[in-house]
């Protein structure tokens, strides 16, 4: 019998596929430890025992065999073959620790907390593994041909994903020096000449001791005024809301109400305005400060 390891190989099991393994494979389609013509779908050990990785399958968690399965009685941890591989990667320095936890927090800790029954069903709620699912073939009875193409559908999907959360988390870092600028000013709010994604690098930065209250920056062809949330994770409440009377309000009732010509609008859950120029939105915050010291 012929048991030489196939190199860049990946063994998980066939028939019906969760979002854990098929994460797990498609991180290490991602991070170039894997190649997609070399995943083998099958619960024969022998087969198993010719791949390179062996993912949710097998009864073993060892990373240094790269054997990384979570369904045995000995493994009593948290992580699901997902967690696992971003885990194996970490370790073994593919990534760093930022990396790891941007992974873990956008996607893997709830890949593995659904595969290991630790959510509650919430109707209406889809969340990540569910998209996932609905790639399984609809009929109980599809034939293996139909498992593997639905399994390659979705495996292309989580890939597409990953790949776009890489490059948001890129995008982030290179607004940085920007956002770290923009705190040391120690203003009653952050100023930025172009629009970037700023949240999740100022909370990173102690942003829940900083004294801003309120973002400026360019939106489209105008200039928003938004409230900061009190931490990364209320981030639908603010530390001041704007004005009660300015809630709901477009262009010319809230021009009438705010005494300011370049009025747009103020969302009614009053955590976000826009106006036609930056000199707009500096005056409306100004009105609020006003009216805060009353």
């Amino acid at each position: 019998m012929d048991t030489k390891m196939i190199p860049r190989s990946c063994g998980t099991h066939n028939g019906s596929f969760h979002a854990d393994e098929v994460t797990a494979c498609a991180l290490l389609l991602v991070f170039d430890l894997i190649d997609e013509d070399k995943i083998v779908r099958t619960r024969d050990p022998e087969k198993l025992q010719k791949c390179e990785y062996v993912c949710d399958v097998g009864g073993i968690y060892d990373p240094q065999s790269k054997r990384l399965d979570h369904h045995q009685i000995d493994y009593q941890g948290e992580l699901s073959s997902a967690g696992m591989v971003l885990l194996y990667i970490k370790v073994n320095q593919i990534i760093d620790e930022t990396i790891y936890n941007f992974l873990n927090h956008s996607l893997i800790l709830g890949v593995d907390a659904h595969d290991n029954g630790r959510v509650s069903y919430t109707v209406g709620h889809c969340s990540f593994s569910n998209v996932i699912s609905n790639f399984v073939p609809i009929r109980y009875d599809a034939n293996e041909e139909m498992q593997n193409a639905a399994f390659s559908d979705a495996l292309h999907f989580v890939v597409g994903h990953l790949q776009r959360l890489l490059q948001r988390y890129r995008y982030m870092q290179s607004c940085r020096e920007e956002v770290i600028a923009s705190m040391a000013t120690q203003e009653i709010y952050l100023h930025f000449s172009q629009a970037l994604p700023w949240m999740d690098i100022f909370f990173e930065l102690g942003g829940e001791r900083h004294p801003a209250k309120f973002v400026i920056m360019p939106s489209g062809d105008h200039w928003k005024l938004r409230g900061i949330p009190p931490n990364s994770q209320d981030r639908m409440k603010v530390r001041l809301p704007l004005p009660e009377n300015w809630a709901g309000l477009l262009e010319k009732d809230l021009e009438k109400v705010t005494g300011i010509p370049g009025a747009i609008f103020c969302h009614k859950g009053r955590f976000i305005s826009v106006w036609k120029t930056k000199e707009d939105a500096l005056l409306a915050l100004q009105k609020i400060l006003e009216m805060e010291r009353k």
